[in-house]
């Protein structure tokens, strides 16, 4: 599964536009590119985090860990076709128990796609 990074900010606000579901640990936004956009064959994610996460190493600690999130989860969970946005949360995103966190991912891609993951 190819799974490549957002980099543009417009790619960001579709997403920010789109379905979302929130977990303790992060917000999940996922929007299914239209015609004339990238490969529908791939899956892309982006990763932010305000500053109400924290100071710089905060915030950097939570995108390596969403970021390891979206590692192990993505390929097997995430449909093709889709851009995902991860968005740290307050506290919760450095010092969540990473496996609850992974449940959360699988819960949320579900529930974003109806179930068909």
């Amino acid at each position: 599964m190819v799974i490549e990074t957002l980099t543009q900010r417009s790619d960001f606000l579709k997403a920010a536009r789109a379905k979302r579901d929130a977990r303790p640990g992060f917000v999940l936004q996922a929007r299914r590119r239209g015609e004339g956009e990238p490969d529908g064959a791939l899956i892309r994610v982006g990763f932010t985090c305000s500053k109400k996460v924290g100071n710089a190493v905060a915030r950097n600690r939570a995108k390596r860990r969403l970021r390891a999130l979206a590692r192990e989860v993505l390929p097997r969970a995430g449909v093709p076709g889709f851009d995902y946005v991860l968005i740290g949360r307050v506290e919760t995103t450095a010092t969540r128990d990473f496996a609850e966190m992974t449940a959360d991912m699988e819960k949320a891609l579900k529930r974003l796609h109806g179930g068909k993951t």
